[in-house]
Protein backbone atom coordinates (compact mmCIF):
# COMPACT_ATOMS: atom_id res chain seq x y z
CA UNK A 1 0.00 0.00 0.00
CA UNK A 2 1.36 3.43 -0.91
CA UNK A 3 2.50 5.61 1.99
CA UNK A 4 1.33 9.18 1.30
CA UNK A 5 3.65 12.05 2.00
CA UNK A 6 1.96 15.07 3.57
CA UNK A 7 4.65 17.58 2.72
CA UNK A 8 2.71 20.82 2.59
CA UNK A 9 1.07 22.91 5.25
CA UNK A 10 -2.40 24.20 4.40
CA UNK A 11 -4.27 27.08 6.06
CA UNK A 12 -7.72 26.72 7.57
CA UNK A 13 -9.45 27.71 4.37
CA UNK A 14 -8.17 25.35 1.71
CA UNK A 15 -6.50 27.35 -1.10
CA UNK A 16 -7.28 26.75 -4.75
CA UNK A 17 -4.85 24.07 -5.89
CA UNK A 18 -2.25 25.38 -8.34
CA UNK A 19 0.35 23.54 -10.32
CA UNK A 20 0.16 19.97 -9.12
CA UNK A 21 3.47 18.27 -9.57
CA UNK A 22 4.13 17.05 -13.09
CA UNK A 23 3.85 13.44 -11.96
CA UNK A 24 0.36 14.02 -10.56
CA UNK A 25 -0.70 15.80 -13.74
CA UNK A 26 0.44 12.89 -15.87
CA UNK A 27 -1.57 10.55 -13.67
CA UNK A 28 -4.75 12.52 -14.30
CA UNK A 29 -4.01 12.67 -18.01
CA UNK A 30 -4.18 8.91 -17.93
CA UNK A 31 -7.47 9.01 -16.03
CA UNK A 32 -9.02 11.32 -18.61
CA UNK A 33 -7.88 9.06 -21.41
CA UNK A 34 -9.46 6.03 -19.77
CA UNK A 35 -12.87 7.69 -19.76
CA UNK A 36 -12.60 9.01 -23.29
CA UNK A 37 -11.33 5.75 -24.73
CA UNK A 38 -14.10 3.74 -23.05
CA UNK A 39 -11.63 1.86 -20.86
CA UNK A 40 -9.87 0.19 -23.77
CA UNK A 41 -6.34 -1.11 -23.22
CA UNK A 42 -4.38 -0.14 -26.34
CA UNK A 43 -0.96 -1.52 -27.07
CA UNK A 44 1.58 0.98 -25.78
CA UNK A 45 3.24 3.16 -28.38
CA UNK A 46 7.04 3.15 -28.76
CA UNK A 47 9.20 5.89 -30.21
CA UNK A 48 12.46 6.22 -32.11
CA UNK A 49 13.97 8.60 -29.54
CA UNK A 50 13.14 10.06 -26.10
CA UNK A 51 12.61 13.42 -27.82
CA UNK A 52 10.06 11.81 -30.14
CA UNK A 53 8.20 10.47 -27.10
CA UNK A 54 8.05 13.98 -25.64
CA UNK A 55 6.86 15.48 -28.93
CA UNK A 56 4.07 12.91 -29.15
CA UNK A 57 2.98 13.71 -25.61
CA UNK A 58 2.93 17.46 -26.20
CA UNK A 59 0.96 17.01 -29.41
CA UNK A 60 -1.62 14.75 -27.76
CA UNK A 61 -2.09 17.06 -24.77
CA UNK A 62 -2.52 20.19 -26.87
CA UNK A 63 -4.99 18.42 -29.16
CA UNK A 64 -6.89 16.87 -26.26
CA UNK A 65 -6.38 13.52 -27.99
CA UNK A 66 -7.28 11.10 -25.21
CA UNK A 67 -6.97 7.87 -27.25
CA UNK A 68 -3.45 8.96 -28.22
CA UNK A 69 -2.63 9.60 -24.56
CA UNK A 70 -3.93 6.15 -23.65
CA UNK A 71 -1.61 4.66 -26.27
CA UNK A 72 1.36 6.73 -25.07
CA UNK A 73 1.04 5.58 -21.45
CA UNK A 74 -0.28 2.08 -22.14
CA UNK A 75 -2.61 -0.26 -20.21
CA UNK A 76 -1.18 0.59 -16.77
CA UNK A 77 -2.78 4.01 -16.96
CA UNK A 78 -6.05 2.64 -15.51
CA UNK A 79 -4.36 2.34 -12.13
CA UNK A 80 -3.78 6.10 -12.02
CA UNK A 81 -7.40 7.26 -11.81
CA UNK A 82 -8.03 9.42 -8.74
CA UNK A 83 -11.79 8.92 -8.30
CA UNK A 84 -12.32 12.71 -8.46
CA UNK A 85 -13.17 13.82 -12.02
CA UNK A 86 -12.94 17.53 -11.18
CA UNK A 87 -9.44 17.17 -9.75
CA UNK A 88 -8.46 15.11 -12.79
CA UNK A 89 -9.72 17.73 -15.24
CA UNK A 90 -8.03 20.58 -13.36
CA UNK A 91 -4.70 18.78 -13.24
CA UNK A 92 -4.95 18.07 -16.98
CA UNK A 93 -5.35 21.80 -17.66
CA UNK A 94 -2.43 22.62 -15.36
CA UNK A 95 -0.22 20.04 -17.03
CA UNK A 96 -1.03 21.48 -20.45
CA UNK A 97 -0.05 24.93 -19.15
CA UNK A 98 3.18 23.52 -17.72
CA UNK A 99 4.03 21.98 -21.09
CA UNK A 100 3.57 25.39 -22.72
CA UNK A 101 6.00 26.92 -20.23
CA UNK A 102 8.74 24.32 -20.52
CA UNK A 103 9.12 20.69 -21.59
CA UNK A 104 12.31 18.69 -22.07
CA UNK A 105 13.87 15.29 -21.49
CA UNK A 106 17.00 14.86 -19.38
CA UNK A 107 19.33 11.87 -19.60
CA UNK A 108 19.67 9.68 -16.52
CA UNK A 109 21.69 6.91 -18.13
CA UNK A 110 21.97 5.24 -21.52
CA UNK A 111 18.60 3.51 -21.07
CA UNK A 112 16.61 6.10 -19.09
CA UNK A 113 15.45 9.70 -19.57
CA UNK A 114 13.34 11.90 -17.29
CA UNK A 115 10.61 14.25 -18.48
CA UNK A 116 10.75 17.71 -16.85
CA UNK A 117 8.04 20.35 -17.28
CA UNK A 118 7.04 23.83 -16.12
CA UNK A 119 9.06 26.86 -15.13
CA UNK A 120 10.32 25.05 -12.03
CA UNK A 121 11.34 22.02 -14.12
CA UNK A 122 9.31 19.46 -12.18
CA UNK A 123 10.61 15.91 -12.86
CA UNK A 124 8.12 13.18 -13.69
CA UNK A 125 8.46 9.83 -11.90
CA UNK A 126 7.31 8.15 -15.13
CA UNK A 127 10.62 7.70 -16.95
CA UNK A 128 11.18 7.23 -20.65
CA UNK A 129 13.04 3.93 -20.98
CA UNK A 130 14.73 2.02 -23.77
CA UNK A 131 12.77 -1.03 -24.92
CA UNK A 132 14.76 -2.91 -27.53
CA UNK A 133 15.69 -0.36 -30.14
CA UNK A 134 12.88 2.03 -29.26
CA UNK A 135 11.68 4.11 -26.31
CA UNK A 136 8.49 4.20 -24.24
CA UNK A 137 7.03 5.74 -21.07
CA UNK A 138 7.46 3.30 -18.14
CA UNK A 139 4.09 4.06 -16.56
CA UNK A 140 4.24 1.17 -14.10
CA UNK A 141 7.46 2.52 -12.59
CA UNK A 142 5.78 5.77 -11.60
CA UNK A 143 2.44 4.50 -10.31
CA UNK A 144 3.39 4.26 -6.63
CA UNK A 145 5.01 7.69 -6.43
CA UNK A 146 2.14 9.31 -8.32
CA UNK A 147 -0.33 7.72 -5.90
CA UNK A 148 1.73 8.81 -2.90
CA UNK A 149 1.82 12.44 -4.01
CA UNK A 150 -1.85 12.57 -4.98
CA UNK A 151 -2.94 10.92 -1.73
CA UNK A 152 -0.72 13.21 0.32
CA UNK A 153 -2.21 16.32 -1.26
CA UNK A 154 -5.79 15.04 -0.93
CA UNK A 155 -5.33 14.16 2.73
CA UNK A 156 -3.80 17.54 3.57
CA UNK A 157 -6.73 19.26 1.88
CA UNK A 158 -9.20 17.08 3.76
CA UNK A 159 -7.62 17.77 7.16
CA UNK A 160 -7.86 21.50 6.46
CA UNK A 161 -11.48 21.14 5.32
CA UNK A 162 -12.33 19.29 8.55
CA UNK A 163 -10.95 22.21 10.53
CA UNK A 164 -12.83 24.67 8.33
CA UNK A 165 -16.01 22.74 9.13
CA UNK A 166 -15.45 23.29 12.86
CA UNK A 167 -15.17 27.04 12.33
CA UNK A 168 -18.21 27.07 10.02
CA UNK A 169 -20.39 25.32 12.61
CA UNK A 170 -19.37 27.83 15.28
CA UNK A 171 -20.20 30.70 12.93
CA UNK A 172 -23.58 29.10 12.19
CA UNK A 173 -24.26 28.66 15.91
CA UNK A 174 -23.42 32.32 16.59
CA UNK A 175 -25.60 33.57 13.74
CA UNK A 176 -28.48 31.32 14.80
CA UNK A 177 -28.29 32.63 18.36
CA UNK A 178 -28.33 36.24 17.19
CA UNK A 179 -31.28 35.60 14.87
CA UNK A 180 -33.34 33.50 17.28
CA UNK A 181 -36.23 35.22 19.08
CA UNK A 182 -36.07 32.76 21.97
CA UNK A 183 -32.28 32.70 22.16
CA UNK A 184 -32.03 29.07 21.04
CA UNK A 185 -28.73 28.47 19.28
CA UNK A 186 -28.34 25.38 17.13
CA UNK A 187 -25.75 23.75 14.91
CA UNK A 188 -26.45 22.88 11.28
CA UNK A 189 -27.54 19.34 10.53
CA UNK A 190 -26.65 19.53 6.85
CA UNK A 191 -24.19 21.24 4.54
CA UNK A 192 -26.49 22.83 1.96
CA UNK A 193 -29.61 24.74 3.00
CA UNK A 194 -33.04 24.09 1.59
CA UNK A 195 -33.70 26.76 -1.09
CA UNK A 196 -34.99 29.91 0.60
CA UNK A 197 -33.95 28.76 4.07
CA UNK A 198 -30.85 28.90 6.26
CA UNK A 199 -30.91 25.43 7.73
CA UNK A 200 -27.51 24.35 6.42
CA UNK A 201 -23.96 25.68 6.50
CA UNK A 202 -24.30 27.16 3.02
CA UNK A 203 -27.02 29.29 1.45
CA UNK A 204 -27.05 31.68 -1.45
CA UNK A 205 -26.80 35.36 -0.54
CA UNK A 206 -27.40 38.49 -2.62
CA UNK A 207 -24.39 40.44 -3.80
CA UNK A 208 -22.88 42.35 -0.90
CA UNK A 209 -24.72 40.27 1.68
CA UNK A 210 -23.12 38.52 4.62
CA UNK A 211 -21.73 35.18 3.41
CA UNK A 212 -22.98 31.94 4.87
CA UNK A 213 -20.60 30.05 7.20
CA UNK A 214 -19.33 27.84 4.37
CA UNK A 215 -19.77 30.47 1.67
CA UNK A 216 -16.05 31.02 1.08
CA UNK A 217 -15.31 27.31 0.86
CA UNK A 218 -18.22 26.63 -1.50
CA UNK A 219 -17.25 29.60 -3.70
CA UNK A 220 -13.71 28.30 -3.89
CA UNK A 221 -14.94 24.81 -4.75
CA UNK A 222 -17.22 26.17 -7.47
CA UNK A 223 -14.34 28.14 -8.94
CA UNK A 224 -12.35 24.91 -9.15
CA UNK A 225 -15.26 23.27 -10.97
CA UNK A 226 -17.02 21.39 -8.18
CA UNK A 227 -20.81 21.58 -8.40
CA UNK A 228 -21.48 22.46 -4.77
CA UNK A 229 -24.32 24.66 -3.68
CA UNK A 230 -28.11 24.73 -3.66
CA UNK A 231 -29.69 22.31 -6.11
CA UNK A 232 -32.17 23.62 -8.63
CA UNK A 233 -35.81 23.25 -7.72
CA UNK A 234 -36.87 19.63 -8.07
CA UNK A 235 -33.32 18.34 -8.47
CA UNK A 236 -31.71 16.01 -5.97
CA UNK A 237 -28.27 17.17 -4.83
CA UNK A 238 -25.59 15.24 -6.67
CA UNK A 239 -23.13 13.48 -4.39
CA UNK A 240 -19.59 13.96 -5.58
CA UNK A 241 -16.16 13.97 -3.92
CA UNK A 242 -14.36 17.17 -2.99
CA UNK A 243 -10.58 16.90 -3.44
CA UNK A 244 -11.01 13.13 -3.50
CA UNK A 245 -13.11 12.82 -0.32
CA UNK A 246 -16.74 12.42 0.71
CA UNK A 247 -18.05 14.18 3.85
CA UNK A 248 -20.85 13.31 6.25
CA UNK A 249 -22.13 15.20 9.33
CA UNK A 250 -22.32 13.03 12.45
CA UNK A 251 -25.15 13.81 14.88
CA UNK A 252 -24.08 11.75 17.87
CA UNK A 253 -21.00 10.55 19.71
CA UNK A 254 -19.91 7.20 21.11
CA UNK A 255 -18.43 6.00 24.41
CA UNK A 256 -14.85 6.97 23.56
CA UNK A 257 -15.72 10.64 22.98
CA UNK A 258 -15.34 13.11 25.87
CA UNK A 259 -18.54 12.95 27.95
CA UNK A 260 -19.48 9.49 26.72
CA UNK A 261 -22.24 8.34 24.42
CA UNK A 262 -25.13 10.69 23.59
CA UNK A 263 -27.00 12.29 20.71
CA UNK A 264 -26.26 15.85 19.69
CA UNK A 265 -29.90 16.27 18.63
CA UNK A 266 -32.48 17.14 21.29
CA UNK A 267 -36.13 17.66 20.31
CA UNK A 268 -35.08 17.90 16.67
CA UNK A 269 -32.43 20.56 17.29
CA UNK A 270 -28.70 19.83 17.16
CA UNK A 271 -27.58 21.73 20.24
CA UNK A 272 -25.31 19.32 22.14
CA UNK A 273 -22.39 19.29 19.71
CA UNK A 274 -21.42 18.35 16.18
CA UNK A 275 -18.97 16.12 14.33
CA UNK A 276 -17.86 15.13 10.85
CA UNK A 277 -16.41 12.15 9.01
CA UNK A 278 -14.44 12.41 5.76
CA UNK A 279 -13.44 9.34 3.78
CA UNK A 280 -11.72 8.76 0.41
CA UNK A 281 -13.85 8.41 -2.71
CA UNK A 282 -11.47 5.78 -4.03
CA UNK A 283 -9.43 4.17 -1.28
CA UNK A 284 -5.77 3.79 -2.18
CA UNK A 285 -6.04 6.30 -5.03
CA UNK A 286 -7.74 9.53 -3.91
CA UNK A 287 -6.83 8.90 -0.28
CA UNK A 288 -6.06 6.23 2.32
CA UNK A 289 -7.02 7.64 5.71
CA UNK A 290 -10.53 8.36 6.99
CA UNK A 291 -10.83 11.42 9.25
CA UNK A 292 -13.20 12.44 12.05
CA UNK A 293 -13.49 15.71 13.99
CA UNK A 294 -15.88 17.22 16.55
CA UNK A 295 -16.45 20.65 18.06
CA UNK A 296 -13.14 20.44 19.94
CA UNK A 297 -11.32 20.62 16.60
CA UNK A 298 -9.15 17.55 17.19
CA UNK A 299 -8.86 15.62 13.92
CA UNK A 300 -8.34 11.85 14.15
CA UNK A 301 -7.40 9.46 11.37
CA UNK A 302 -7.72 5.75 10.68
CA UNK A 303 -7.08 3.47 7.73
CA UNK A 304 -10.33 1.56 7.20
CA UNK A 305 -8.83 -0.47 4.36
CA UNK A 306 -10.28 -1.58 1.06
CA UNK A 307 -13.83 -1.68 2.53
CA UNK A 308 -13.62 2.01 3.47
CA UNK A 309 -16.76 3.04 1.54
CA UNK A 310 -18.93 0.45 3.31
CA UNK A 311 -17.41 0.92 6.75
CA UNK A 312 -17.51 4.73 6.63
CA UNK A 313 -21.13 4.72 5.48
CA UNK A 314 -22.01 2.69 8.58
CA UNK A 315 -20.37 5.17 10.98
CA UNK A 316 -22.99 7.43 12.57
CA UNK A 317 -21.16 8.51 15.75
CA UNK A 318 -18.00 10.41 16.56
CA UNK A 319 -16.16 7.75 18.54
CA UNK A 320 -12.35 8.05 18.53
CA UNK A 321 -11.42 4.74 20.16
CA UNK A 322 -7.70 3.83 20.51
CA UNK A 323 -7.57 2.64 16.89
CA UNK A 324 -7.95 6.27 15.77
CA UNK A 325 -4.78 8.37 15.85
CA UNK A 326 -4.65 12.11 16.51
CA UNK A 327 -3.50 14.19 13.54
CA UNK A 328 -0.78 16.58 14.61
CA UNK A 329 -1.53 20.26 14.09
CA UNK A 330 -0.21 21.59 10.79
Amino acid sequence: MPQPTRSRELPLRVPISRALLACLSIGTLCAASVLAAARTAPKQERFATPEAALQALVKAVKAGDHPALAAIFGPDHEQLMSGDPVADANALKEFAADLDEYAAVEKVDDATYTLVVGTEHWPSPIPIVKDGKKWRFDTAAGIEEISNRRIGESELSTIATCRAYVVAQWEYYTQAKDASEDGLAVYAQKFISTPGERNGLYWEVPEGGQPSPMGSLVAQAQEEGYQLGVAKSGDAPKRSPYHGYFYKILKAQGPYAPGGKFSYVINGNMIAGYALIAYPAKWGSSGVMTFIVNQQGRVYEKNLGSDTATLAAAITEYDPDPSWKLVEAQ
